[in-house]
């Protein structure tokens, strides 16, 4: 369970920003997505060298 400390005087929207940025560096909400619909790990490995793909190609028109 995540715990977000609230300072004193702080806004309230502040702390709900802190919480959903820390609840998304958790991964949980990428977890439970995946447990919602089954993929075949070949799908998978696809959907990550394509991703590693488009990555590349960002860093390398950054380069150039």
């Amino acid at each position: 369970m995540l715990r977000i400390p609230i300072k004193e005087g702080e806004n309230i929207d502040r702390a709900l920003k802190r919480y959903k940025r820390k609840f998304d560096k958790t991964g949980t909400r990428r977890q439970l997505q995946a447990r919602k619909q089954f993929l075949k790990p070949s799908i998978e490995n696809r959907r990550q060298n394509q991703k590693a793909q488009y990555v590349q190609g960002l860093k390398d028109q950054e380069q150039i």
